[in-house]
C-alpha cells in the first residue's frame, strides 16, 4: 500500500464511518415515525463489517510502512492517531446501532428554527466534538488541503536541509582536497629548505 493509496483508503474509510452514521440517524428516525428499518439494519451490519475491515487493513498498511521505513516516524505516529481516532468511531457506531448509546434528539429551539435536520442543511457532526481551532468550519476537502499544504511546507524544508547538506558536503570534501594538497606540497617544501 503506497503512501498516497493509505490516504486514500483512510479517506474513504471515514467517508464509510459518516455514512454509517447517516444511517443510523435515518434508521432511528424511520423507528420513531413507525417505518420499517429492517433494510437499512442490514445495509448497517454490512458497512459495520467493512468499516472494521478497511481499519484493519490502515493498521496492516501502516505496520508495512512504518516496518520498511517508507515514511517517517512523525508521519507513523500521526497515522497511528488517525487510525486510533477511527477506532474510537467505529466503537461509538457499533454501540449507537446497538442501542446503547442513544442519538441526541434535535432540541425544540432547534425545529422550532428550521434546524438543520428539518431544513436538509448540514447536521451538526458527532466526530468534530474536539475540533482544534484551526479547521472549526471548515469542510473535510478544506482540512484536507490545508493538510495537504502543510506536507508541502514540511517537504519545501526538507528540500531545503538536503540542499544545505549538500553543499556542506561539497565544502567538506574541497577541505578534504585542499588539505591533501598541502600535505603533498608540504614535504617538497621541506627537502628545498634543507638544500638552501
Amino acid at each position: 500500500m503506497s503512501q498516497d493509496s493509505w490516504l486514500q483508503n483512510y479517506d474513504a474509510t471515514c467517508r464509510l464511518a459518516q455514512e454509517i452514521a447517516e444511517n443510523i440517524h435515518e434508521r432511528n428516525r424511520q423507528q420513531r415515525t413507525g417505518g420499517n428499518p429492517a433494510k437499512i439494519n442490514m445495509t448497517l451490519r454490512a458497512s459495520l463489517q467493512k468499516l472494521k475491515q478497511n481499519i484493519a487493513q490502515l493498521k496492516e498498511g501502516l505496520l508495512r510502512a512504518s516496518s520498511s521505513r517508507r515514511i517517517m516516524q512523525s508521519e507513523a505516529d500521526r497515522r497511528q492517531n488517525l487510525i486510533d481516532d477511527l477506532l474510537t468511531r467505529e466503537k461509538h457506531l457499533n454501540a449507537t446501532f446497538k442501542g446503547d448509546i442513544m442519538e441526541p434528539e434535535p432540541s425544540r429551539s432547534t425545529l422550532m428554527a428550521g434546524g438543520a435536520g428539518a431544513s436538509g442543511g448540514t447536521a451538526a457532526n458527532p466526530w468534530l466534538i474536539n475540533e482544534s481551532e484551526e479547521t472549526k468550519g471548515l469542510t473535510f476537502g478544506e482540512i484536507k488541503q490545508q493538510q495537504q499544504r502543510i506536507i508541502e511546507v514540511q517537504d519545501a524544508g526538507l528540500d531545503a536541509l538536503a540542499a544545505v547538506i549538500s553543499r556542506q558536503k561539497i565544502m567538506g570534501q574541497e577541505i578534504g582536497n585542499e588539505l591533501d594538497e598541502q600535505n603533498v606540497c608540504h614535504p617538497l617544501l621541506g627537502v628545498l629548505a634543507n638544500e638552501v
